[in-house]
């Protein structure tokens, strides 16, 4: 194997976090922000990219760290290696509400595709590249640009998805139909693609976006119940406007609403 063998286990419901066993010597690699806790003897070190590019010299680790700026993260990931003897742990938590998924890369024949902010740490040997989009349509109206994450190697990979998560195993030939946001990630042998929702009371009134990601087997595709934007969405939407006034000033009720919900302050 070139990517270090790890154990884990992942602990919580709703806000998850993984907890890696690390042998002497062996090191998992994670996103800036995602450390929660570890043990005395593990050693924390920051990296340009994702490390799988490390014995190739200077040009190998610049070549890793760019690929990182393309999918819009930090030129840096964090290395946590257990320097001493005995097993040690160190865990990471999911940013927001949601389930974190491992995955094992040699079941997937040893690449997966997923959106851009899914990864959450991998074992170090992982390659954390980018994925480009060969379609105008899937590039332009896919969600995710032009560029999404692939991650590549013989390791273990953790992602992170938001509210309840649905593993489908599709077919040859089968065709699923998820919303954009709602996509994870999918296995290299699926045909991902967009398609237009069509009508125009579905396209002015829908609500749900003009596009469908349409994903076409065989293969496996992750899809998330509650994507990030769509929480985000929802929190600004409820935030007071200046002055202190909420959304619902200018509604029927106004300030008589405002005493019904209890907002009005005296």
């Amino acid at each position: 194997m070139t990517s270090h063998e790890i154990d884990y286990t992942i602990y919580g419901e709703e806000m998850q976090y993984v907890e890696i066993e690390l042998d002497p010597q062996e090191a998992v690699v994670a996103e800036a922000g995602s450390f929660m806790m570890m043990d005395n003897g593990i050693k924390m070190d920051t990296i340009f990219g994702d490390g799988s590019g490390q014995t190739e010299g200077v040009l190998g680790k610049l070549f890793s760290a760019g690929k990182r700026l393309l999918t819009g993260e930090s030129l840096f990931m964090t290395v946590f290696m257990n320097a001493e003897q005995g097993k040690k742990k160190v865990s990471f938590a999911s940013p927001y509400p949601g389930k974190i998924i491992p995955l094992d890369l040699t079941n997937f024949n040893e690449k997966f595709i997923c959106q851009k902010d899914a990864f959450l740490c991998a074992a170090k040997g992982v390659s954390v590249g980018i994925e480009f989009s060969k379609k105008l349509g899937r590039g332009l109206f896919g969600g995710e640009g032009f560029i999404m994450q692939k991650l590549e190697g013989d390791g273990m990979a953790f992602m992170h998805a938001g509210g309840t998560v649905s593993k489908k195993e599709l077919r040859a030939g089968e065709k699923l139909k998820v919303d954009t946001g709602c996509l994870v990630g999918f296995t290299q042998n699926i045909n991902y693609d967009i398609e237009f929702i069509g009508g125009i009371k579905n396209t002015v009134f829908g609500g749900e976006g003009l596009f469908f990601a349409t994903l076409t087997g065989p293969g496996t595709v992750y899809v998330q119940s509650l994507p990030f934007s769509r929480l985000a969405g929802r929190i600004i939407a409820s935030v007071p406007r200046t002055g202190g006034k909420s959304k619902g000033e200018g509604s029927i009720l106004g300030g008589i609403g405002d005493l019904l919900d209890g907002d009005n302050r005296f």
